[in-house]
């Protein structure tokens, strides 16, 4: 699994941090958005679909079965939009049709998870009841939405439901729960970040790091230094460029990185980062280095 990238308005809600949205400094899993995106992304370009949000509810409870993930793919991606969002009567519906589709294609709660944690926070109590049942699910999938979707609520009090899943064996669960630790509130949830710097899954340790300097706090700088450093993401990466998406799964790793180090202002990271504005092979990281040179002065 890769990432999610979230990028949402920044009064959305609380995973908002100076100087980008809290989101973008992780290493999401992508089993949360799944392969079958890429094709359905690709078939939904050729079609022009306005319909509401509650139109998609509308089918992905009566639809069917190959319309409703869709639909449930398609009401995730509407709820970006705080207009959808203000609907009042659209936390109830989505907590509905997530509890029915309990024996459905599992990817309709995937994506119903993931438009149930876009709900402005807080989440509906029946919402985080329904998503922390998810958690006992056997499908990583499922567990790692729901895992997400708690970790955008905002919620302090969800904090001890996670730590327990820091022990699964499965590296996409940790990674997500790291995520999500590090985007909600308080310092209960310290001491499995520190200990996550030392997974033996690194991705998990590079979210861990960046959890940590978003909470203002020094522990993960020597992992930062590795995400900073190219030879090393580029040895630990084993993941092909993507010319055809516009994608660099290495650059993006530095560039969270970099993102990270501009919010815990370390002077220890300065020199790292004026070497790779000057010097690295990509424009991108270039230009998140200099907007990090800016923040930490």
């Amino acid at each position: 699994m890769d990432k999610l990238v979230e990028r949402e308005p920044a009064a959305r809600n609380s995973l908002v941090a100076a100087p980008a949205l809290a989101v973008q400094f992780f290493l999401i899993p992508l089993a949360v958005v799944g392969i079958t995106v890429t094709v359905y992304v690709g078939f939904r370009s050729l079609l022009a679909d306005d319909r509401s949000a509650q139109q998609y509810l509308a089918e992905v409870r009566n639809g069917g079965s190959d319309r409703r993930w869709p639909a449930a793919y398609e009401l995730s991606r509407l709820m970006a939009d705080p207009k959808v969002r203000a609907d009042r009567a659209l936390a109830p519906a989505l907590v509905k049709a997530y509890v029915a589709a309990k024996d459905d294609d599992p990817r309709v709660r995937q994506y119903l998870a993931l438009a149930i944690g876009r709900l402005d926070p807080p989440l509906p109590p029946e919402a985080v009841a329904e998503l922390t049942r998810t958690l006992e699910s056997t499908d990583g999938e499922a567990r790692i939405s729901a895992i997400w979707a708690l970790g955008s609520s905002g919620d302090a009090s969800i904090v001890p439901t996670l730590l327990p899943l820091y022990e699964a064996p499965d590296p996409g669960v940790r990674k997500m729960v790291v995520y999500a630790l590090g985007a909600l509130p308080g310092e209960a949830q310290i001491a499995t970040l520190r200990t996550a710097l030392q997974d033996s899954a690194a991705d998990v340790r590079w979210n861990a790091a960046v959890a940590l300097a978003r909470k203002g706090r020094h522990e993960g700088v020597p992992v930062l230094r590795q995400m900073l450093d190219r030879q090393y993401v580029e040895q630990t990466v084993k993941r092909d460029v993507r010319q055809d998406e516009d994608r660099d799964p290495i650059a993006d790793v530095m560039i969270s990185g970099l993102r990270a180090a501009a919010t815990l202002k370390d002077d220890a990271l300065k020199p790292l980062v004026t070497t790779l504005s000057q010097q690295d092979r990509s424009l991108k990281v270039r230009q998140a280095a200099i907007e990090a040179l800016k923040v930490i002065g």
